[in-house]
């Protein structure tokens, strides 16, 4: 009998004990899912990137490498200092251009349009499918197509045949679309970003055009699907254009998912990128500023000094 009640005091005192034990890790767990998560700005590692990025030598004024599904960046340099974009200018050309009319909308090419510098083999009276020629102009960076797209579309939002009142609309909403992003450093002369006099025909900071390759990579993708080949035919609705990327390093690039050049007189050699570090992970690379061979150099280290800090950190 006593032996039985010895039993069972020490059951009730191990039930006591797994009871407020059981207590306890409740209020922990509860603690724990509903304190407060302090909210954090995506920085780069410091430590890891000054050790991989250190020693890197750019001839680019500005840069700036950002890694999109992270939201963090891997590395800056001036990245809200406005510079010249020159033919950078064009991504927002093509943007504007395909959320005011249908990509299969029709542009016939003017002969007051070939007017700008450069040739690149459009025809007057050729007609092009809008999203077909927004692909040559950026593929080649055509200042004939930019203006053809430009002035077009301008008139027909505005219901007219001036052509050049057209064009200063098309300018007007290029701007008007960099204020509803948020492109605090970026504004537009022009649509091609050709020097304009002592201006540039398009001025922003790398953080802005790192902004706007990323909506256009999640809103209108298409865009930028024929500016990572090297090479490709674009057929108008009337002839077959061999196209070759201004970006002579396209092929260079591991996984390249898109790419702009620019370069000016005012603006020098400006260039932006966007590479698939691995399978769904995008990351945008921005050099403004460097010259017209640096651009290419300055990129490619940027690139792989971002490859290795991925490989580093996470």
């Amino acid at each position: 009998m006593e032996e039985t009640q010895t039993i069972s005091k020490k059951l009730l005192f191990l039930n006591a004990v797994l009871v407020v034990s059981i207590v306890y890790m409740v209020f922990v767990i509860y603690g724990a899912l509903n304190k407060p998560v302090k909210k954090e700005v995506i920085v780069y590692n410091q430590k890891s990137s000054s050790s991989i990025f250190g020693e890197i030598n750019l001839e680019a004024k500005s840069a700036y490498v950002f890694d999109i599904v992270k939201n963090e960046v891997i590395f800056k340099k001036n990245e809200f200092v406005q510079l010249p974009l020159a033919s950078i200018t064009k991504l927002m050309t093509a943007l504007t251009a395909i959320e005011l009319i249908p990509k299969n909308s029709r542009i016939t090419i003017r002969k007051e349009f070939l007017q700008e510098e450069g040739d690149t083999g459009l025809l007057v009276g050729e007609s092009w499918k809008l999203k077909d020629l927004l692909d040559f102009s950026l593929m080649v960076s055509s200042n004939d197509g930019a203006r053809s797209v430009a002035s077009v579309i301008g008139a027909m939002s505005l219901k007219t045949d001036d052509y050049d009142l057209g064009r200063k609309d098309f300018i007007s909403k290029m701007n008007e679309k960099a204020q509803e992003l948020g492109l605090k450093q970026t504004y537009f002369i022009n649509e091609s970003g050709l020097d304009d006099g002592v201006l540039s025909g398009g001025y922003g900071s790398a953080i802005d055009v790192s902004k706007l390759v990323q909506y256009i990579l999640i809103n209108q993708p298409e865009i930028l699907e024929a500016t990572k080949y090297q090479t490709m035919d674009i057929s108008s609705l009337d002839k077959i254009h061999p196209a070759k990327n201004t970006n002579i390093e396209a092929n260079q690039i591991p996984g390249l998912l898109a790419s702009k050049t620019g370069y000016t007189d005012i603006a020098g050699g400006n260039l932006v990128v966007v590479f698939d570090s691995s399978i769904g992970r995008p990351i945008v690379v921005v050099v403004l500023g460097s010259t017209l061979g640096g651009r290419f150099q300055d990129v490619s280290k940027l690139v792989k000094a971002s490859q290795e800090y991925i490989s580093q950190v996470n």
